[in-house]
């Protein structure tokens, strides 16, 4: 009889490893607490307009297309996707634009038309990170599962190009001497929910996969992907259990057995947690049993900023739009000292707008458009009452969107949906509203970050953004190919 897999949570990292479990041939039942599966990666919908209710970019898809050829689907067969070019469009407030492209040459002649001096050192940057994210990549795809990790001859020999003493915007300060472009290939440590003048500089990366590999839109939004791996989750013989919170995962003494809800037990023989780390531990696991990973340990441990949400169905096209744009506020380091020092709001604050329809006409009813507007804001703090901040910095986002050319969308208006970090924590299940989860500080990465096999308890597995190697759709689904490797390895079966 084959052993039976409990995951609890229905999000990006739970469904592919509910691929990988069931294709090896496990029971594997699904428990999720919302009524569409997808978790961050669900959809705002409402009077013909769609939108993602999380990430909006997909980058490097070659893992998510490794799971899927693993268990004999083709990605892009299952999910159709374009390419974006231009990738987005950054705006600065100090002055000027940058329409970023995915061509190395393209892209240097953007750059020129900004800073010509600058524009032939993108191919050095470019050069240099390849050698980086080659070196790394191994280290991406292993368990950190205590500090021997460390010495493995794979992250000894990358050490060199990791350079902890150095933050990401000295790392690009290093290429660029314009301020601008030492924010273009910065700002996506917001990816991370950190700031680029606290993110070490391993992460410059993730601007080099945006150039390298491309920035992908898949039709219908990034819940597109999480829907299809649902299906092909179920035609493996996985049963996703909806409108089903878990309130408690069972133990015997230190091992995982199972889960409650309100309609009972489900008993199993390895349980892996989907829901955001922070929340699932301090809800669903004793604080008895967990000896490293305490609430006093992870009410200290350092958290993400979180997002400010406007979805806005707007009547009219929006084409001066590109379908991802990006305003970089002139006050730049002030804006994140307030979200990640501070804890206030910032009244001029950067911002994200989504255009998807300007690639994509399923988003919203024709000759309309579905705006997706992120402000970074602080997380969970007792500075900011979200009670009394919610309609003022409503306020504050819309006049922002003046700054990209849209000074008339409140009057078009025909949708709304407002997500603050209280809504994050209260509805979505997420620590603090920490939409990014534990941040990615020297002192929580690798081994120091919760393990893919949690050491506290036996039997009981991590996957998502909260666990190694980190928050963001590419290492999440890497995530649950090393928590199911591991898993299957301790039962004794064949990965």
């Amino acid at each position: 009889m084959s052993e039976h897999v409990l995951i609890v949570g229905a999000g990006p990292g739970g469904l592919a490893a509910a691929m990988l479990l069931a294709h090896a041939g496990l029971k594997v039942t699904i428990v999720e607490r919302q009524p569409r599966v997808g978790g961050r990666t669900s959809v705002v919908e409402g009077d013909g307009y769609r939108f993602d209710l999380g990430p909006t970019f997909f980058l490097y898809p070659q893992i998510l297309e490794e799971i899927f050829a693993m268990v004999g689907h083709d990605l892009h067969r299952e999910v159709p996707m374009c390419k974006l070019d231009p990738q987005y469009r950054l705006i600065f407030g100090e002055g000027g634009e940058l329409i970023c492209r995915p061509d190395v040459e393209a892209m240097v002649a953007e750059i020129a038309k900004i800073s010509p001096e600058d524009a032939p050192r993108f191919r050095q940057f470019m050069a240099d990170n390849r050698v980086k994210l080659e070196k790394f990549a191994p280290c991406l795809q292993s368990p950190f599962l205590g500090w021997t990790s460390l010495l493995q001859t794979r992250l000894l020999a990358v050490f060199p190009y990791l350079k902890p003493w150095k933050s990401l915007h000295a790392e690009l300060a290093g290429y660029f001497h314009d301020p601008r472009l030492q924010l273009a290939f910065t700002f996506q440590s917001k990816y991370l929910g950190m700031s680029p003048f606290q993110c070490p500089s391993l992460f410059s990366i993730l601007s080099f996969l945006e150039y390298e590999h491309g920035i992908w839109h898949p039709i219908g939004g990034c819940n597109a992907l999480t829907s299809a791996m649902a299906k092909i989750a179920a035609q493996l013989g996985a049963t996703i259990r909806l409108n089903e919170a878990v309130e408690q995962v069972l133990f015997e003494g230190r091992r995982a057995v199972g889960v409650r809800t309100a309609n009972g037990e489900t008993r199993g023989d390895a349980v892996v947690v989907n829901a955001d780390f922070g929340h699932a531990m301090t809800t669903l696991v004793p604080d008895r049993l967990r000896r490293k990973w305490n609430d006093a340990t992870i009410a200290r441990k350092r958290y993400s900023c979180s997002t400010f949400m406007l979805y806005l169905g707007i009547e009219g096209r929006c084409d001066q739009l590109a379908h991802h744009n990006i305003y970089i506020a002139p006050n730049y380091r002030q804006n994140l000292d307030e979200i990640e020092r501070l804890h206030v709001l910032s009244e001029a604050p950067s911002f994200y707008v989504a255009n998807t329809c300007r690639t994509d006409d399923t988003m919203a009813p024709r000759e309309h458009s579905s705006l997706y507007v992120l402000v970074p804001v602080t997380h969970q703090h007792s500075n900011v009452d979200w009670t009394k901040e919610r309609d003022r910095y409503r306020q504050v986002a819309l006049r922002q969107l003046a700054k990209l050319g849209l000074s008339d969308v409140e009057r078009r208006i025909r949708f709304e949906r407002i997500i603050t970090p209280v809504d994050w924590e209260r509805q979505l299940g997420i620590y603090h509203g920490a939409t990014f989860n534990l941040a990615h500080n020297l002192g929580q990465m690798l081994h120091l970050r919760p393990r893919n096999r949690f050491e506290d308890l036996d039997r009981l597995y991590l996957v998502g953004g909260g666990t190694h190697p980190g928050s963001g759709l590419p290492v999440i689904f890497e995530s649950a190919r090393i928590s199911s490797k591991l898993l299957l390895d301790d039962l004794g079966r064949r990965a």
